[in-house]
């Protein structure tokens, strides 16, 4: 089984794909060409399920980061006898510059190796394994590299050393002395397409300084935030736009599927996917940290996705995302079952007409040049949620059991016709009348049937005494005052009875028809911090703001979740949604009200 930490792991991406890499030099999950393919490299889930290693023979320490304003890793590797660097990146596609990020990646991960002091003793293990580890290729040389065939994916793995194969495996040993580099590289085809082919060092080299000007030219033209916790918001903002899939404007819950909520536990969801809550509130972070000129890519994919309205696709627009369960994988430190697909996708969640009209809303100076069909979808959202509102659902926590009247999902709704009616002319409605008619009777509603009076405090779904995190949410879209008594009664009892011994926030703590415990949430955290920064608790949301924020690993990256017992970090990864949390309290504490 795999036991290295998550935290253990950094993110490569094309914005087409993403893959992991251990600080020990392994690339322990890779997807090709899509976020949401089967796996080629899959060691991250099962031992068997293939991996890339370049790391020192002797006992060596390692140290990496991200390559400044790029997604582009460096690891050094320290040994008794030298040091050698190891930059890995997803090649984009040639001269990519700016708002071109991620157009016609070559679906092509490069590791170049450098000696930088003395002399390393290196071993490569490639064990490529696709579809999920189903498939165990037959290995064969060639001129510079080393074929792999096997079920539908064309891999060539280009090699500057010799290496010998044996149970489909290539393995090699080679020593790296100061001042030279080697590059290595894994290209992937299908059999219909041209094939997969050897590249020379002189076009891996060119390959890999080019994706770093262009992850650079991208940071450079989008990512102007320049408050507290600077260095986190741009990190972010970049781990957001890695998650986005270029070819359709789809962004990603999360670069992997299966990752745990708590270890041995069943919560293990695919989150490779675009859900509609996750990207709108994914293009609202990237408002503030990095510039998101993509917006109209984003609300074009949306729109030709939607029709009918459902609250998750494929990042190609798929609408059929059928849960299955993968039994040969073991799963990370034996959390079984391994899920592709997610029967989420059958749910009636009627937040989502919410944050898709709050993304629109926040980004309208990005979207005044939209087509008709925008138009048209914007406007169906909002009517949808002026005719649906009343229904029950499951909600944004995407409950298992039986649809409640959850309160979030009521005011999301309220935020869908609120912020249409500012939209109004925009998307060409002359009188949003009925549109706030029913936004007005939805306030009325959630504040006479979401109020628990016996406990003074706003509840979970109408009737129930349960607190929620998602409550945070209502200063954060605007349905009530910050500074308003009962909200901040409700944000006092969700910091003192949702919360772990370190302060860390939980979702909930009512049943949701599954079974299992889960760690708290990042993101519901941050959702406390910046409700805190909003009422003027400026130095206690920076204190809880401290506290999410300091679980990054050390490149920056945040998984879903942490485990209350042990600190460490649990869920998909990295996860958008903590990444978005991030950047919205960083600014909402830069701009909170001085009281």
């Amino acid at each position: 089984m795999s036991n290295v930490p998550i935290a253990d792991h950094a993110l490569l991406s094309d914005c087409h794909s993403a893959a992991l890499v251990t600080r020990d030099g392994s690339v322990d999950w890779l997807s090709f060409p899509r976020f949401d393919s089967p796996s080629v490299l899959g060691r991250l889930l099962d031992d068997e399920a293939g991996h890339w290693r370049v790391s020192p023979v002797a006992e060596h320490r390692s140290e990496r980061r991200y390559l400044a304003r790029t997604m582009v890793l460096e690891t050094r590797m320290t040994t008794a006898t030298g040091a050698v660097t190891v930059t890995d990146a997803l090649a984009l596609g040639a001269g990519n510059r700016g708002h071109d990020l991620g157009a016609g990646s070559p679906h092509l991960l490069i590791r170049s190796v450098t000696g930088v002091a003395g002399s390393v003793e290196l071993a490569i293990e490639y064990r490529p394994r696709p579809e999920y580890g189903i498939v165990t290729p037959l290995l064969g040389h060639v001129d510079g590299g080393v074929t792999a065939r096997g079920g539908a994916e064309w891999l060539v793995f280009s090699t500057p050393v010799p290496l010998d194969l044996d149970e489909s495996t290539a393995r090699a040993r080679f020593v790296v002395r100061e001042g030279e580099t080697l590059i290595f590289a894994l290209h992937r085809s299908t059999l219909e397409e041209r094939p997969a082919h050897v590249w020379t060092q002189g076009e891996l080299a060119e390959r890999l300084t080019d994706t770093i000007e262009g992850w650079r030219s991208w940071s450079g033209l989008h990512q102007a935030y320049d408050g507290p916790w600077r260095d986190l918001v741009h990190r972010s903002g970049l781990v957001l736009q890695a998650l986005t899939f270029r070819p359709s404007g789809a962004i990603v819950a999360a670069a992997t599927t299966s990752l745990p909520e708590s270890v041995g536990g069943g919560r293990n969801w695919d989150y490779r996917y675009s859900w509609v809550r996750d990207a709108s509130f994914t293009m609202e972070a990237l408002w503030v940290a990095a510039c998101p000129d993509e917006a109209g890519d984003f609300f074009a994919f949306m729109t030709t996705a939607s029709t009918p309205l459902q609250i998750m696709f494929g990042v190609g627009g798929e609408h059929d995302l059928t849960e299955r369960e993968l039994p040969h994988l073991r799963g990370w430190r034996d959390s079984a079952p391994v899920r592709v697909g997610n029967g989420a996708w059958r749910q009636e969640q009627i937040d989502v007409y919410g944050e898709l009209l709050a993304a629109a809303d926040r980004l309208s100076e990005q979207l005044t040049t939209m087509d008709d069909d925008v138009r048209a979808f914007l406007v169906a959202m909002a009517d949808a949620a002026a005719d649906r509102w009343r229904q029950p659902d499951r909600g944004i926590w995407e409950i298992r059991g039986e649809p409640r009247h959850f309160v979030y999902s009521k005011v999301m709704c309220w935020v869908a016709l609120d912020r249409a009616i500012r939209l109004a002319p925009l998307i060409g409605v002359e009188d949003p009348a009925r549109w706030k008619a029913e936004r007005d009777e939805i306030r009325e509603t959630v504040l006479r049937e979401g109020w628990d009076a016996a406990t003074g405090v706003f509840t979970q779904s109408f009737g129930s005494t349960d607190l929620d995190a998602s409550l945070l949410m209502l200063p954060i879209v605007g349905f009530l005052p910050a500074d308003d008594p009962r909200m901040l009664a409700t944000v006092e009892a969700i910091a003192s009875r949702l919360t772990d011994e370190r302060g860390l926030v939980y979702r909930y703590r009512a049943g949701d028809g599954l079974t299992g415990d889960e760690g708290t949430f990042l993101l519901c955290t941050f959702w406390l911090a910046q409700a805190l920064a909003l009422a003027g608790r400026a130095e206690r949301a920076r204190e809880v703001f401290e506290l999410a924020a300091g679980h990054v690993n050390d490149v920056g990256l945040l998984a879903e979740e942490v485990d209350p017992r042990t600190g460490e970090m649990l869920g998909n990864f990295p996860q958008a949604f903590s990444h978005i949390g991030l950047v919205n309290a960083a600014w909402a504490i830069a701009n909170a009200p001085a009281r």
